[in-house]
């Protein structure tokens, strides 16, 4: 990256029940308005994804979580590119209608969006997916059969050339749980994000190519007080059409620093991080932030299950209330700026 390339870190951990962007996309408008500041937005997919609503940004990199973590360590580089080659992997549990669901949602995305959709494959086994969730509020999940997974992956790779794949697992139905019904009525957390976090980052892990999620369910019954927040997930049969608009122009990862372009973004070229105030255990963070180049913001509106907090770590940085206040010091950072003169001194 040169010199005047302003670089953003967008952070918003999957499965805490975020206040902004633990929902159906519901982060999307930040990654807008800071998408307009940065020259470059890294954030990882499930604060881009809203099932059939997406905004697809040339500046913002779609950046699996695994993914983030290790260019954050100084590991991998992240190469921008025009179009990938998409795989995608369907869960052999599900039942013929969800996938004749999917596959129709595959067809869309190649004729009305024009998307380079080269290979569907269906996994040898079912996956087995199975739900948990912490005494914390925060969720992940278990595959039986991971390594059929993987299997379906290295084909794509190894044979179809994919460069970014997509997974449609069949998840859990439990339309009645109290859970649900919580995260419906904007109050809940997502008790599917966890485990999808953990299937994208297996094949992240593995193979180093992008990867992103959608899970399979059966359609829920007609709900007229669906929060908003939640309401995206309620307006189709699949949440994959947002996954393969994100993954079509999903960054390469550049695993060997010495195959690494000028244009590339590595963690010497992050300017900023912003991060919820309340979630600040996660392994990019804690590359990052002691980095002399780095500023990070904290954001403490954007409450989530956790509470590991700056304080506690010895993090250093800037705190805000809201995200406006973000979005202002990030102003500010790229114009050179000392953020304190924009204020009246007391």
């Amino acid at each position: 990256m040169t010199l005047n390339t302003f670089n953003v870190l967008l952070l918003v951990p999957t499965g805490i029940n975020a206040a902004i962007g633990g929902y159906a996309g519901d982060a999307l408008p930040l990654a807008r308005a800071i998408a307009a500041v940065a020259d470059n937005v890294i954030t990882h997919p499930n604060v881009l994804n809203g099932a059939s609503l997406y905004w697809s940004m040339p500046n913002v990199l779609y950046t699996e979580g695994y993914a983030i973590d290790r260019m954050a360590r100084g590991d991998w580089g992240l190469r921008p590119v025009r179009a990938n080659r998409i795989g995608v992997i369907l869960d052999r549990g599900m039942e013929p209608d969800l996938e004749l669901r999917h596959r129709q949602a595959i067809s869309a995305a190649q004729t009305t969006l024009g998307l380079n959709i080269t290979d569907v494959l269906v996994t040898d086994s079912d996956l087995g997916v199975e739900l948990r969730a912490g005494d914390s509020g925060a969720t992940w999940g278990t595959i039986a059969n991971l390594d059929s997974l993987l299997r379906a992956a290295e084909k794509l790779i190894k044979v179809a050339k994919v460069e970014a794949i997509a997974v449609v697992a069949r998840f859990p139905d439990d339309s009645d749980s109290e859970a649900l019904q919580n995260y419906r009525q904007g109050k809940g957390v997502d008790a599917l994000a966890g485990a999808e976090a953990v299937i994208s980052h297996a094949i992240v892990r593995e193979f180093a190519i992008p990867c992103a999620h959608a899970p399979a369910l059966q359609p829920l019954p007609l709900d007229p007080t669906v929060s908003p927040r939640a309401a995206a997930e309620e307006l189709g049969y699949t949440f994959l059409p947002c996954v393969l608009v994100g993954l079509s122009r999903a960054p390469k990862i550049i695993t060997d620093r010495n195959l690494l372009k000028p244009d590339d973004i590595t963690a010497d070229d992050i300017n900023a991080i912003i991060t919820p105030y309340s979630a600040c255990g996660g392994a990019g963070l804690l590359a990052l932030n002691p980095l002399p180049h780095v500023q990070t913001i904290f954001v403490k509106e954007n409450q989530t299950a956790l509470n590991v907090t700056p304080e506690m770590l010895g993090l250093q940085g800037i705190q805000v209330e809201n995200y406006w206040e973000a979005i202002g010091i990030l102003t500010a950072i790229k114009a050179g700026i000392n953020h304190h003169s924009l204020r009246i001194s007391t």
